[in-house]
């Protein structure tokens, strides 16, 4: 397993019932995870202490209920691989629809791996960041010195990964930012003739492009990756695809990528659960899996 462990500003503290209990800064919240099916006692006294608490309902969905927390607040992450003068990034959270914050946080040990990549490059890196979200791989890849496009198909979440960016430091970046169904992109970039580097994917179980384009990642994932192939480089030098879907093991990450990539252009996949460690007792919570492509 791959484990998000380089984190000072959050950290899970907890878990127990179905439920996570974690710390983003100064703040505590509580939310739910599926993966949580074991039942301790909530000896840890932050349990007490949330400023948050996501009930999920059992109808579907749920609602906050809130103790003293802030509209919006920052977090802090330091990747490890660049000089402490410039390796700060920093992000807004906010608590909004379906227990999320704005950053998936176990995410950061994808980030700490690409960006020493891009560091090692030793040329330009162009970077392709699809269903980008709010940003957190596209400012790691911006900071490590790439080049990025970053694509989603909601204009909120690329304002929300702008403000990141201007907050990391990077308004001046070489970064373009685009609100648009990612499978069209890429079919038009095909057309153009435009090639990247490296490719990051972080694709939802299901959702909805702008102009309504249904994606469902069990009967879409396979052939998008197939054809997000035909621009990468023929240098390329890294691809990533996330996995936050059940179906979706490390196995079957591994097994698609060297179907689609390594037959064309080499190199070798790894596929790992991610994970993030739990304060209170030693173990790790895991979340999702990746699946990695190098040369």
């Amino acid at each position: 397993m791959w484990i998000a462990e380089n984190w000072k500003d959050y950290e899970v503290l907890d878990t127990s019932a179905g439920e996570k209990l974690e710390r983003w800064g100064d703040y505590i919240l509580v939310r739910p995870d599926p993966q949580v099916i074991w039942n301790t006692p909530h000896d840890h006294p932050a349990w007490k202490k949330k400023n948050g608490h996501y009930h999920r309902s059992q109808k579907g969905g749920g609602e906050w209920e809130f103790f003293n927390l802030p509209n919006e607040w920052s977090i802090q992450y330091s990747l490890p691989t660049l000089p402490i003068s410039n390796n700060t990034l920093t992000f807004h959270l906010k608590p909004f629809s379906f227990k999320h914050t704005g950053l998936f946080p176990e995410q950061a040990v994808n980030w700490d791996w690409f960006s020493e990549l891009i560091q090692k490059a030793g040329r330009p890196v162009k970077v392709l960041n699809l269903f980008a979200y709010t940003g957190g791989a596209t400012i790691s890849a911006a900071k490590a010195g790439a080049s990025v496009t970053h694509v989603d198909a909601s204009k909120g979440m690329v304002t929300w990964a702008k403000e990141n960016a201007v907050a990391s430091g990077l308004a001046d970046a070489p970064i373009r930012w685009l609100v648009d169904d990612c499978v069209k992109f890429v079919e038009r970039e095909i057309r153009r003739g435009n090639t990247y580097d490296a490719i990051i994917m972080d694709p939802p179980s299901y959702g909805r492009g702008p102009k309504g384009e249904i994606w469902k990642i069990e009967d879409s994932i396979f052939s998008f990756i197939e054809l997000t192939t035909q621009i990468l480089s023929k240098d390329a030098v890294f691809f990533l695809v996330n996995s936050y879907t059940t179906g979706l093991q490390p196995a079957v990450l591994s097994y698609m990528m060297n179907t689609a990539i390594v037959n064309k252009f080499g190199g070798n996949v790894r596929a790992e659960e991610i994970g993030l460690p739990v304060s209170g007792n030693g173990l790790v919570l895991p979340c999702g899996a990746s699946g990695r492509w190098q040369r």
